[in-house]
């Protein structure tokens, strides 16, 4: 599995849909995933990549991890992956 697809699948089990609902397009908040599904869905991609990722959920625009669609976190949890390896 990859990373898009591990993610998808990450996601779409905090939104309670399929993974076919969701979308690279997809927006956390279309899928109505609200702030403690996000906390949830981080934990859940920390704990399945392995990696740590910098958001603060009190502040996270402030954060360096781009939340803003579901091909932002995959691009961000890739990038990852790839320095924390290195």
């Amino acid at each position: 599995m990859d990373t898009k697809d591990k993610v998808i699948e990450i996601i779409a089990e905090q939104a309670v849909l399929e993974p076919s609902d969701v979308t690279m397009d997809s927006t956390l908040e279309e899928l109505g995933i609200d702030s403690l599904g996000l906390v949830e869905s981080i934990f859940a991609i920390e704990e399945a990549f392995d990696i740590s990722v910098p958001f603060n959920a009190n502040a996270p625009q402030e954060s360096d991890f781009d939340i803003s669609s579901v091909a932002s976190i995959v691009a961000g949890i890739e990038k990852l992956v790839a320095e924390q390896k290195a």
